[in-house]
Parts: C-alpha cells; structure tokens; sequence
C-alpha cells in the first residue's frame, strides 16, 4: 500500500503552530492525505484550514520524508507557510487542543513519525530528503478503522493504547538523502 500526506508548518513570534489529535491525544503538525482532484500544497493549505480554522498559504517546501515497512510505505510533504487569516477555531472531531509553542516549551508526546519534520521545520531547512524504515510485527498492520476498534476494546487511554501501540513498532534510525542546510544568506522561513 502507497499513502501521501501532507503537512504544514506555521510559525508565529519563533513559535510553531501544533494540533493535538483526538484519536490518539499526541501532538503534530496540522495535515492530513491528499483528496483526489487537488493538489500537494491545495491539500496541505485546505487540511491546515480544516483542522486550525486559519487561512494558509503555502511558501517554501520544507522537506520529502518516506516511512519504508514491508506493509506499506507512506510519503510525507512537509510545506512552510504562512498566516493569511483566521483566528485559532479547530475541528473538535479531529484536534482536542491547539497552540503555538517555542521550542524549548515543545510539548509530547509527538506523532512518532513528525519528529524528523518538527525538527527540520525549526532549523529552517528547505528540500531536505528523509527516508526511515519502520519494522511491523505480525499481526499489526491494521486500517483505521481496525486500529480505533483495538484501541476502544484495549482498556488503555487513548494516548497510552498510542504509546504502547508504538512500542511495538520498530523504527530503524533515520537516512538523510538529500539536505539542503539553512543558508544564512537566504530570508529565514517566513513567519509571522
């Protein structure tokens, strides 16, 4: 199975515009999969939208990163951007908390595979490549649907049935393939 997602990253006053999930109670990036008929950036701005309540626009692609398993692989575009408009009003169905965070006030747990991304985003990277493999053991590879049913049925919070669903996984270290360090001479990721 191929997947493509898509991701934004917001910065507003050198802080970082995150979502907190409701399936799993786990913070990320705002972004979701791709609809047919748009494209990489109409989906990353219209999941941004859905998810924030804020008007996006999509400035500088960030970086490529690929999860390998023997199951699937997935594809993830990371965009910088920017504030149009819109104050911070999120889907109650999709993001149970919402915020602007600096760095060193990063909260957790994150989303196992946007660590790299967050990362990358405040070291103002711009066409970085990333490629990691994920081990799933037998038995694991679920759909959606198979993994909220197991989560429901597992006694464990949603954030604890995450955690532990993780644990289980392993994931080989990451392989940069292509970085294109931040030049200083170059404008630093727009943010407002």
């Amino acid at each position: 199975m191929l997947r493509f997602g898509v991701v934004m990253a917001i910065f507003q006053d050198d802080r970082l515009l995150l979502t907190k999930r409701n399936d799993f109670e786990i913070w990320c990036l705002p972004g979701g999969m791709i609809d047919a008929g748009e494209s990489l950036v109409e989906a990353a701005v219209r999941e941004t939208r859905e998810e924030t309540g804020l008007e996006v626009e999509a400035t500088h692609l960030i970086g490529l990163y690929s999860q390998i398993s023997a199951e699937a692989t997935g594809h993830t575009l990371l965009f910088g951007g920017r504030l149009i408009s819109g104050s911070l009003n999120p889907d109650p169905n999709e993001v149970i908390d919402i915020g602007y965070f600096a760095r060193h006030e990063m909260p957790g747990p994150v989303l196992f595979s946007q660590r790299q991304l967050i990362e990358d985003a405040w070291d103002g990277l711009r066409g970085s490549a990333y490629r990691y493999e994920v081990k799933i053991p037998p038995g694991s590879t679920l759909s959606r649907q198979e993994l909220y049913a197991r989560r429901d049925r597992s006694g464990l919070n949603r954030q604890q049935f995450y955690l532990h669903f993780i644990e289980e996984l392993q994931i080989e270290p990451g392989l940069r393939q292509l970085r294109t360090e931040a030049d200083p001479s170059l404008e630093k990721p727009e943010r407002s």
